[in-house]
């Protein structure tokens, strides 16, 4: 009557998908998955560090784009568009904090030697 499948088989058993997900955490991390993380997390700091800074330099106003048009000279020049950019290079420092931090994915548990 049934001749369904049953849904909880072993390759749907959600207790064995998770046990075989842990497993593979470890194993699956090699030295470029942690050189890439880092060199993003030095990505993301030097673009926000640059998006912090650059709005509030002499060079912000002697560039391509603030010449474009004289309409667009006020916009650029304006102290809400550069706290935005800036706001943005904020946020990129704290992504790679956050990053910073999530590294710590890499690092190996030891068992314990005082646990008999």
């Amino acid at each position: 009557m049934g001749g369904g499948r049953n849904p909880m088989t072993p390759e749907r058993d959600p207790a064995r998908i998770e046990e075989a997900a842990e497993a593979d955490d470890g194993a699956a991390l090699r030295w470029y998955h942690k050189l890439g993380a880092l060199i993003y997390v030095f990505f993301c700091f030097e673009i926000g560090v640059f998006l912090l800074l650059f709005p509030w330099l002499d060079l912000w106003q002697r560039n391509f784009l603030s010449s474009l048009t004289p309409e667009w000279l006020d916009i650029w020049n304006s102290a809400y568009l550069r706290g935005a950019v800036s706001g943005l290079g904020v946020i990129n420092i704290g992504i790679s904090f956050a990053e910073l931090f999530r590294l710590r994915r890499f690092a190996r548990v030891r068992p314990s030697d005082s646990v008999q």
